[in-house]
């Protein structure tokens, strides 16, 4: 049976190590190392991989990892013989979980969203989002997997991007924040997705719609590409083809094995995502049906960034909405009402932001706050 590697690597070293794993025959688990180690720790011990490659690009056991120390002995979790990748999401609770893709999902992913690009010989993907996201990561290995020529960054640098595509990039996956940066005429694609489409949006720009679960983006521009099916339930999106993942791996799990089949009625996976089918069949997502801030790209849970805000001694309430933002999508904006006798001046953006990023990722931050 397959091993799970847990990849703590960006960039270049990532890729280097993700096909030395794949040539054993294992899956791989992306790390987040923009998360805090506390975070960082809650995911290993949720995907319970069976060792670690960290930044020397040396692979050992758990024990004798860094990530790993003061984490309980790890359950066994057997993967099945073809998977390939194990991805983290928190879904629509925020408890981490890993979706489990086969070397077919995401082969069927690669070889979909190229021949919706028509990706020719003298195409160049340049992968500059987090590889620990499927936003990033399908960059990769669809490249890898169509024998595409690949250029990978170890996160987004406006200059760097622009610098890539002078040289030859013509293809590159963005949210609208980034877009915004840079000269879009430079790519012939661009691949936009992590949250609504800019009025705005270049013509050379694909809005896309998808998740960790199916792969990455498997509608282009409203329609389904090759293999995808799309239905509404009830005012929700489901979803249906060769791209979805296998089932969730998790802590949470009853099963013995660790792992939990994909909730689906004959093949077709619930989104959580509310949208609309048009007359002849484009879709229309209006975004999650839960309260999940999706800003940029992430998911933010207002009921963790008030958990965190609520442990401070000067905060006596709070509540976190998101806010519609042409250039975020969302931002996260907290409503504060101070503790008794403290003046609300001490309240400031850049204290509640701190507090924020000790215990959660950056993006999680508010961007706005209003005193009460």
């Amino acid at each position: 049976m397959p091993k799970l590697v847990l990849l703590a690597l960006e960039g270049p070293d990532f890729v280097a190590a993700m096909q030395q794993v794949w040539a054993n025959g294992d899956a791989i688990a992306p790390l987040d190392m923009r998360l805090p180690v506390a975070q960082q720790r809650q995911i290993i011990a949720a995907l319970a991989p069976d060792t670690v490659i960290e930044a020397d690009r040396e692979q050992r056991s758990l024990s004798a990892s860094n990530l790993t120390r003061g984490i309980d002995a790890l359950p066994v979790r057997p993967l099945e013989q073809g998977d390939a990748l194990v991805l983290t999401t928190s879904g629509s609770t925020g408890d981490p979980k890993g979706v489990i893709h086969t070397h077919a999902s995401i082969a069927a992913s690669a070889k979909a969203t190229s021949s919706a690009l028509e990706v020719q010989r003298d195409d160049t993907w340049l992968a500059c989002l987090p590889l620990s996201h499927i936003g990033g990561l399908s960059v990769v290995i669809r490249a890898l997997l169509t024998n595409t020529s690949l250029v990978v960054h170890k996160g987004f640098d406006a200059s760097a991007v622009t610098q890539a595509a002078t040289n030859g990039a013509s293809l590159v996956s963005l949210v609208t924040r980034a877009m915004r940066q840079i000269d879009t005429s430079l790519f012939r694609r661009i691949l936009l997705g992590g949250g609504p489409v800019p009025p705005d949006k270049p013509s050379n720009a694909v809005a896309t719609y998808g998740m960790t679960e199916t792969g990455s983006g498997l509608v282009y521009d409203g329609w389904p590409i090759d293999g995808a099916r799309i239905k509404i339930v009830d005012g929700e999106v489901w979803v249906k083809g060769p791209m979805l993942m296998r089932c969730y791996r998790s802590a949470a799990s009853s099963s013995s094995s660790g792992t939990q089949a994909v909730q689906h009625d004959n093949g077709w996976l619930a989104t959580g995502d509310g949208g609309t089918l048009s007359a002849d069949d484009k879709l229309t997502i209006f975004g999650r049906r839960g309260e999940v801030i999706r800003t940029g790209g992430e998911n933010v849970w207002p009921a963790m960034v008030e958990k965190v805000l609520l442990a401070r001694p000067d905060v006596a309430a709070v509540r976190i909405v998101g806010e519609p933002d042409p250039q975020w999508g969302s931002i996260v904006v907290a409503h504060v009402t101070p503790a008794p006798g403290i003046d609300p001046a001490t309240l400031s953006l850049d204290s509640l932001k701190e507090s924020v990023k000790a215990m959660l990722p950056p993006w999680a931050a508010p961007k706005k706050v209003r005193l009460w």
